[in-house]
């Protein structure tokens, strides 16, 4: 099992992602988050993916980057599709786990 905790900013809704696989290939995912966007998805998209349909593609590419495309509100910069292609591939080993970010710097 990997679980990812994803800080979304200034909107104050954080994610907890939960990847479980069993082969590597197939993963269940979960999400809980106050968001109704993300909430949307998840329930939209169900909680089975291919690992290879959502990590082994294009940036921007896959179910959750389309469902956003077209159901999210306004919002480009929103981690969230990110975050939990890392969790699945820190799951199905095809990336290790390791903190990313993106932080604000003064100049």
């Amino acid at each position: 099992m990997t679980k990812v905790a994803i800080d979304s900013g200034i909107c104050g809704m954080s994610t907890v992602v939960t990847a479980v696989s069993a082969d590597g290939e197939t993963v269940h995912v979960t999400a809980e988050s106050p968001c109704p966007a993300v909430q949307g998805m998840m329930k939209a998209l169900g909680e089975e993916f291919d690992v290879f349909d959502v990590c082994m593609i294009k940036p921007g590419a896959g179910p959750f980057y389309e469902y956003a495309a077209e159901s999210f509100p306004g919002h480009a910069g929103c981690p969230v599709c990110a975050g939990i292609a890392k969790c699945i591939e820190a799951e199905c080993n095809m990336a290790l786990k390791k903190d990313a970010a993106i932080r604000f710097l003064e100049s």
